[in-house]
């Protein structure tokens, strides 16, 4: 081949030029005059390219600008060195240096686009602050209210839950929780997001669920669209409560979908109980009521502590090996008091 420039034989050409004459003089990049980074008001996160991501703004400004780099069809980017001049407040100038491989031969060009930052809403937080919804938790117990510390545990629950799923998908979100007499609703974005919430909750806490739906309109694309709303009811007993079986007190240390495991507080064995005798057994002490008592001696298997209302000593049998500290957990069944692994 040769070149139809220079008249230079047996040389690869490129659109036939030699090398040397086709990168003579030639852009081999190109970028626009300027272009927008869009921010968001509410959250702060960038779009670029086409994703809302959370970063630095001097790492988005320069991501962003090279999002706008074009190369010629015969080359290929190998590296780029970026510089941002901050102009004024929300405009920044970035300049870029480019190496572009041309059939084997790498040059260097220049050029420049300036990016102006905008605030905007995006569709995310607009939807929040919209109080847009999809579904509803309804947390709700067997009885009239819903304990304020229970509450505060199923909405930190909840809210711990759907941060960590929205890592990975940011239209989950709380839309608002909602105290109303004999519980709280938890609104969210998605149907989804309310049925993953729903089965977590049910099988930590053991709770009945039932789900209802209701049509709310038709969508742009003629779909028909529902909200969903998932009663949850929590059941009587709960983690750490003291509660009667068959006559015999026991400490409830977890539950589940299927039943849960308690410990028996005469002779401290952990057993099984399944979901349908849960519904028997009876609550006798909440775990915020369990009361401290001091430590004054120990003698084997049993310690000498001081009643916690009266201050009597009193002998209260422990398990084998156990460690005691200065204090311990009891309970008072039938004047009786018991230790709280």
């Amino acid at each position: 081949m040769f070149c139809v420039k220079c008249g230079e034989e047996d040389v690869e050409t490129v659109n036939g030029l030699c090398l040397n004459c086709f990168l003579d003089g030639r852009k081999l990049i190109s970028m626009p005059h300027h272009v927008d980074l869009m921010r968001c008001a509410n959250c702060e996160e960038f779009s670029v390219n086409d994703q809302w991501v959370r970063k630095d703004l001097d790492q988005a400004v320069e991501d962003i600008a090279l999002t706008t780099l074009s190369v010629i069809p015969e080359g290929k980017v190998v590296s780029v060195g970026v510089m941002v001049e901050k102009q004024e407040d929300k405009t920044f100038v970035v300049h870029v240096q480019a190496d572009v491989d041309v059939s084997g031969v790498v040059a260097t060009d220049e050029d420049s686009v300036i990016v102006r930052l905008k605030n905007t809403v995006c569709k995310r937080c607009s939807r929040q602050l919209g109080s847009y919804y999809e579904s509803i938790i309804q947390v709700r117990t067997g009885e009239k209210t819903l304990d304020d510390d229970l509450r505060d545990e199923v909405v930190r629950a909840v809210t711990a839950s759907v941060e960590n799923q929205s890592k990975t998908n940011r239209s989950l979100f709380i839309s608002k929780v909602q105290q109303v007499p004999g519980g709280v609703d938890i609104y969210l974005s998605s149907i989804s997001l309310g049925k993953t919430l729903t089965r977590e909750l049910s099988e930590t806490y053991g709770a009945e669920v039932k789900e209802s739906s209701s049509l709310v309109g038709v969508s742009s694309d003629g779909q028909e669209v529902y909200r969903v709303t998932f009663l949850l009811r929590l059941p009587m007993y709960h983690v750490g409560d003291i509660i009667m079986f068959k006559d015999r007190p026991y400490e409830l240390t977890a539950v589940n979908k299927n039943g849960g495991k308690m410990t028996d507080l005469y002779d401290f064995r952990e057993t099984s109980i399944k979901k349908f005798e849960l519904l028997t057994v009876k609550v006798i002490c909440k775990e915020k009521d369990i009361k401290e008592a001091t430590v004054v001696s120990r003698s084997g298997d049993e310690i000498q502590v001081l009643h916690p209302t009266s201050y009597l000593t009193k002998d209260v049998r422990i398990p084998k090996d156990c460690e005691i500290g200065e204090t311990v957990k009891v309970v008072e069944i039938e004047e009786v008091l018991l230790f709280v692994p």
